[in-house]
């Protein structure tokens, strides 16, 4: 029986797919011989792997050895082998246009793609002469994502050349520019096949010293994996050199699995990548990097509660000067044990009590009954519009059930880290000025550059409402590859790669 492992929902497609044309055969003809497009999608689906799917999920080799076999042929047989192709066909599909794993089931907060109409589809890819094109238009639309599948063919290709990444220990600490390194010629080799050293540009490749060309090339490949540009060979930029590139690929197949869970991107929108520490704003629905409006941002913490969580949600609104209303934990347990001991606490800290998240709330006196009151939850801290506030001079909001957003901040030195994962979840931004002329385009009057900066340095707390939302997505992907031909690897910031990788195995 080839028909045997369909889900209720699978199975459910192919009756109404079957019955919608009176149980005629899709991709079978007479004495049951595959039509042109059965050839085509078997031999589709059995390259899955090109396409960072498994072929083994929709067991195109099965199904073509059946259709092959030399069995007395029966109207089952034939029906059970093109029931087999169908099934096989909406499980591939599927893979592709959505995805193998739900995003819910990975914790990740993704609006629900529209649902695939698959008795239209398969009527079409039965009937067409040329199914390739049909399948590309199933995929993302969206440039990166085509990026990043050319690399994924380009990485299993130097994939399989395994001793690229296996350099000399490093003789000490680091290996600064100008000094003897006897991997170095390795290095040379390894730079070049990963294009950070440009063709024809290594004018001495057995040069055991870091010299300039081949500092470099260090530099762009330190560059692409978020690390400290420094031209020089240490610790953690000789573990990412090296790192295995089938790691390297395991990190592309996965990203690439996320891409296709998310929406078209329509303009406008705002992504913020969170193991890049990147934020890219897209004035239309073309994500050229050209037009895009992009800055660092700092993230949620690593440890579980301080992770910025995956979600889209829209943005609806801007504050400039916000008041900024301490969660309760931390009122709790940093605050509160110093207002009962120092009463003038709070105004040294430009703090107040307030019974609500208004900001036309009046501020009350910490008298006992209202600490008490504090400390139940019934009224709330707050710290006053300024310089020191921890949300800076403006806050970006999209709603959310998280209470995650993006603001300025006042620490600016965190910005120059490499790995900025310092917040308590939201995401403070290092051009906030920038970003607020981006999403006021899109509000009511006239916001240019001047007005966005009296706004922020004036003394009125001020909402802005859009008039057109913003849609925003905060995603996570390890690997990106750019239409500049750079792809960029980062580290597993929240263990999201791993438990990923988890659920694609069960699935199996």
């Amino acid at each position: 029986m080839l028909v045997h492992q369909g889900r209720p929902s699978e199975l459910g497609e192919l009756r109404a797919a079957y019955e919608s044309r009176l149980n005629k055969a899709f991709w079978t003809a007479e004495g049951c011989a595959l039509r042109h497009p059965a050839l085509e999608l078997l031999q589709l689906m059995s390259t899955a792997a090109d396409q960072s799917l498994d072929p083994d999920d929709n067991e195109a080799a099965r199904i073509t050895e059946a259709a092959d076999a030399t069995l007395p042929v029966s109207d089952t047989r034939c029906a059970q082998i093109d029931l087999a192709l169908s099934l096989a066909t909406i499980r591939y599909i599927h893979d592709l246009h959505f995805g193998r794993v739900d995003p819910k089931a990975a914790g990740f907060e993704i609006p629900a793609r529209a649902p695939l109409k698959w008795t239209q589809l398969l009527e079409t890819l039965a009937a067409a002469q040329n199914i390739q094109p049909i399948l590309v238009s199933l995929e993302p639309t969206f440039n990166h994502y085509w990026a990043l599948k050319k690399a994924f063919t380009r990485y299993r290709a130097l994939a399989s050349q395994t001793a690229l990444t296996q350099l000399p220990p490093l003789p000490a600490k680091s290996v600064k520019p100008g000094e003897l390194y006897q991997g170095a010629p390795a290095l040379r080799t390894l730079l070049r096949e990963l294009g950070d050293l440009p063709a024809g540009m290594d004018s001495q490749p057995e040069n055991k010293t870091l010299d300039s060309q081949l500092t470099d090339a260090l530099r762009h490949f330190q560059f692409r994996h978020g690390l400290v540009q420094d031209g020089a060979l240490g610790r953690e930029t000789w573990r990412q050199l090296t790192t295995p590139l089938a790691v390297r690929v395991r990190q592309i197949e996965l990203t690439l699995e996320r891409w296709r869970w998310l929406p078209p991107l329509d303009a406008p929108t705002i992504i913020v990548n969170i193991p890049q520490f990147r934020l890219f704003a897209f004035p239309g629905p073309a994500d050229s990097e050209a037009q895009m409006v992009t800055m660092d941002v700092i993230v949620g913490r690593a440890f579980p509660g301080a992770q910025t969580p995956v979600f889209a949600a829209d943005m609806k609104y801007v504050k400039f000067r916000p008041y900024w209303d301490v969660p309760y934990s931390i009122m709790k347990n940093e605050i509160l044990p110093h207002l009962r001991v120092d009463p003038a606490y709070l105004q040294k800290h430009n703090m107040e009590i307030v019974a609500s998240q208004d900001d036309r709330a009046t501020a009350v006196e910490p008298t006992q009954p209202n600490l008490a009151a504090l400390a139940m939850g019934k009224l709330r801290v707050r710290q006053r519009p300024g310089d020191d506030n921890p949300l800076g001079l403006v806050k970006f909001m999209l709603p959310n059930s998280h209470n995650v957003y993006l603001h300025s901040t006042p620490i600016r030195r965190l910005f120059g880290e490499s790995r900025r994962a310092f917040s308590h979840g939201c995401i403070r931004v290092s051009d906030p000025a920038g970003l607020a002329e981006y999403v006021l385009r899109r509000a009511a009057g006239t916001w240019d550059r001047d007005q966005i900066e009296a706004a922020m340095h004036g003394t009125d707390n001020v909402r802005v409402d859009l008039k057109q939302w913003i849609h925003v997505m905060i995603v996570y992907g390890t690997a990106v590859a750019t239409e500049t031909g750079n792809v960029y690897f980062f580290d597993d910031l929240y263990g999201h790669d791993a438990r990923l990788a988890k659920l694609l195995e069960l699935r199996k």
